[in-house]
């Protein structure tokens, strides 16, 4: 039950890379057969790809996920646009809020990261507000990791139309979860990865759209396009795309599936463990998720508790597991650190069940019961 920080390898998918690992070894660079079906492979998934976001194939850059989707954004258009500002959330993933300072320290750039209402929510209109002649891009994710919140892009990028500015999106968490269209969402970048919809580790994609200022960071070859040199992982590049085609056929049904059971889960949680806090919001928020706060008990060791009996969540971003520290997304959402502190997160997939539900809900409070009566 902790999708949103991998999902299972589809084994559609898995049937698709295998020829890419085997027989059809071939680098897409080369000019002869082996080389010609590699490179024959990349674009179609570039197509695929493409289709799912509603963008044209030459927009898709493949990379090795998110984290890196959302450097080459952030980074690339620091140096394209020649200014040294950035506008983003507090409740940015780790893979933007360490870039953010990473260029703050060695770029010189100065970060302006906006505050959120309880429900996880950035104003666009306070987006709009803090455009400087210095803004370089503007970053707010698509659908928070964490809590499950999905922001008002297509309003902040309505704003944004008219400006002078790069509008990014890490849409790690929504991308083949919830439909996207990046005309209509009004983005000049978009990130993505195939690991949150049934892909393969270590790969994704950055979607730039045509005729949007774009200084490669990584340089060498001709590769994709010129934006990104290097080898192309030929195999994760067709397991991407063929997730998502199957996510783009099936995306309605996973989603009425969890958020069936999300809604289960509450309801027998909520009967169950007295002072349950719901930190994920019950409208526009991510299918599937659910982060709820605990009092009493440190998340970090109800997580361990339930590991024990089997059942896999979190206390939050995987990139964050093993820090002591409250989530930063719970805490800018509510103020309150001991809610931080005792958040655990829920996020279930295509192939979770009403009896995964069920279990959890008979084993969870007797595991908090035991961690109380500890002291813990």
């Amino acid at each position: 039950m902790d999708h949103n920080s991998t999902t299972p390898l589809d084994c559609r998918v898995l049937e698709a890379m295998t020829a890419y690992l085997r027989e059809e070894y071939g680098n897409p660079s080369c000019t002869y057969g082996l080389g010609v079906a590699a490179n024959h492979a990349i674009q179609k998934a570039r197509l695929q790809v493409a289709k799912l976001i509603g963008a044209k194939d030459r927009e898709i850059t493949f990379t090795s996920g998110g984290t890196e989707s959302n450097n080459l954004a952030l980074r690339s258009a620091v140096r394209a646009m020649g200014r040294k500002q950035i506008i983003t959330t507090v409740i940015e993933h780790p893979a933007i809020l360490r870039t953010c300072e990473d260029l703050e320290h060695w770029e010189n750039c100065t970060v302006s990261y906006l505050a959120v209402d309880r429900q996880g929510r950035v104003d666009p209109e306070r987006v709009y507000r803090s455009l400087t002649t210095r803004t370089a891009i503007v970053s707010v994710m698509t659908a928070n990791n964490e809590i499950g919140t999905i922001q008002p892009i297509a309003a902040i990028g309505r704003l944004l139309s008219t400006e002078d500015v790069l509008f990014h999106t890490d849409a790690v968490q929504a991308v083949g979860r919830v439909p996207l269209n990046v005309a209509e969402l009004g983005v000049d970048m978009l990130s993505l990865s195939a690991h949150k919809m049934y892909g393969p580790k270590g790969v994704g994609a950055l979607y730039v759209r045509e005729g949007t200022p774009y200084r490669p960071v990584q340089t060498g070859g001709d590769q994709e396009l010129g934006r990104r040199a290097g080898t192309e992982n030929v195999a994760g590049i067709v397991g991407l795309g063929v997730a998502a085609d199957l996510a783009q056929q099936e995306m309605e049904k996973r989603a009425g599936h969890v958020r069936a059971l999300v809604e289960r889960l509450w309801g027998i949680l909520a009967a169950s463990i007295p002072g349950l806090f719901r930190n994920s919001p019950e409208q526009d928020c991510l299918p599937g998720t659910l982060n709820v706060s605990i009092p009493g008990v440190r998340g970090r060791d109800v997580v361990r508790e339930l590991d024990r009996a089997g059942i896999c969540v979190s206390t939050g971003s995987a990139c964050s597991e093993g820090e002591p520290c409250p989530s930063h997304v719970v805490l800018a959402t509510s103020g309150d650190e001991e809610r931080a502190l005792t958040c655990i997160r829920f996020s279930l997939g295509a192939a979770n069940t009403a009896e995964q539900v069920d279990q959890v809900g008979e084993i969870l409070p007797k595991a908090i019961a035991a961690l109380r009566k500890k002291g813990i």
